[in-house]
Parts: structure tokens; sequence; C-alpha cells
């Protein structure tokens, strides 16, 4: 098993829009961070999960050489995580049936009514038109649904009023969004030699998501052979974190491919 991290930055991206930091104008082309996305895929390539549609999704698959995904993860439902769904018409237009997409009931419902021209089955498109087509199915926090030939454990993590949800396959942990690890996550992270963790930025609390400092505890708490740190802001530079950080523990970056 492979992971791909398509983009491991925070809702505005890196660089910021009319920022002029040290991070939004570094040279290291590891500072430049787009939105939310990766790709779970088969040792040979053959069978992908995409994890997320954020809005340079198109950018990120042409990156990367991703010519076909056979299913899609969505997080949550946040327009970072999201706002890219229209771009999984390259990939619906050369299949012979629907791609399938997994999401949890909150998020499958608001992509029902942000998105329904795709994901109302009685929308028709004009003639000579294309639409995403994409069906929804929905999963609930610890019941493992079975994807491309992997099996996912749905993994519920805080993140504001709701939930965003993560996933345990194997030996692999993936989590973004989160703000705390509840009890029954955590415990099913035991275990893992990779897990992924979000970690906004060094120094003060966040109401939604993890600091580096929170992540840092939360990872030598389920102790993984190798953690991986995506949802960076601009307040970090690759680098200068990686330098910080303890063994075992290294920031992400956009491109970053890991074996499993």
């Amino acid at each position: 098993m492979r992971l791909r991290f398509l983009g491991t930055g925070t809702s505005f991206g890196i660089p910021v829009v009319g920022c002029d930091c040290g991070t939004c104008l570094s040279p290291d082309p590891r500072d430049n961070r787009t939105r939310h996305a990766a790709v779970v895929e088969s040792d040979d390539g053959t069978r992908r999960i995409l994890v997320d549609t954020p809005p340079e999704l198109r950018i990120q698959l042409l990156r990367e050489g991703i010519r076909h995904v056979d299913a899609v993860w969505f997080t949550h439902s946040h327009a970072d995580h999201t706002h890219g769904v229209d771009d999984l018409r390259a990939f619906s237009v050369r299949r012979r049936t629907p791609l399938v997409a997994f999401a949890d009931e909150a998020c499958a419902a608001a992509l029902r009514a942000r998105f329904d021209y795709v994901f109302d089955p009685a929308h028709r498109p004009p003639e000579g038109t294309t639409k995403p087509d994409v069906v929804l199915q929905t999963f609930r926090a610890g019941e493992p649904v079975d994807i491309a030939g992997f099996r996912l454990l749905p993994l519920a993590v805080p993140h504001g009023p709701g939930f965003a949800f993560g996933f345990r396959t194997g030996d692999l942990g993936y989590i973004t969004d989160a703000k705390r690890l509840p009890d029954e996550t955590r415990e099913a992270l035991r275990g893992v030699r990779v897990l992924v963790l979000n970690a906004l930025w060094h120094g003060p609390p966040h109401p939604t998501h993890f600091t580096i400092e929170e992540a840092v505890a939360a990872a030598r708490d389920i102790g993984a052979e190798r953690t991986l740190l995506t949802h960076l802001t601009h307040r970090v530079r690759h680098a200068e974190l990686a330098a910080s950080l303890p063994p075992g523990i290294e920031p992400a970056y956009d491109g970053l491919v890991v074996e499993i």
C-alpha cells in the first residue's frame, strides 16, 4: 500500500493571496501547499482511493500523473475539502459505471444540498454536456467498509460543531481536521505503523484543529513508527518545522509518497 499526499495546506493554501511572509515567498517547493487531499493506492497503482476533492484537485492530479481513481472518501463537507468535486468528471466520463463516493450522513446531506447537479440522480445535464457521474454511499463511525480492495475503518474526530472522518486501513491511520482524538478513535489507531495528523501551527490553541504541539502529543500517545503532519499553515516553514520535531515525526508536503 502507498500513500500519496496531493495537498497538505489549510483552507487558505500557501502561498496565501496577498501575503509576503517568509513561507509564502519561500523558494522551497515543500512550502507551496495546496489544499487537503491524498490518495491511498495499491502497490502496483491499479487501485486508488481519493481522499477529498479540494479546489486545486485538477492541478494536483495532473502534477502527480493520476489518470484514474476507483472511489472517493470525503472527510467532511468544508469547502477546502469538497469544492473541486466537478473535477471528478474527468474520471466519470471514461467509466462505464458511476464513481462511488463515501461520506458520513451529515457530509452526504451537505453534498447533496450544495452540489445537487452532481448528487441528485434526477438531474440530467443538457444534451451534449456532462456532469460528474458520482453516487454517494454513507458510512458510520466504527463500522468497516470495503472500498476498491481496501478495508477502511471510519474514525470520527471532533471538528468544530461537527465531526470529520479519518480512517484506518491496515497499518495506516489517517486523521485530518481533528481537535482531539476521542478514546475510541485513539484505541482504533493503536498499532499503526504510519500515522497522519493535522497540525496548524506552533503556539496558541485553535478551536477546531490540532496545533503542532497537540499533534505531537497525540502522535507520541499512539506511538506509530512514522507520523506525518498535514493541514499546515503559512506560519511554519517546512525545513524549520522538520528540524524542530522529535524523531519519528515529520511534516508532509505536496507530492510526498509514503510506502506502507
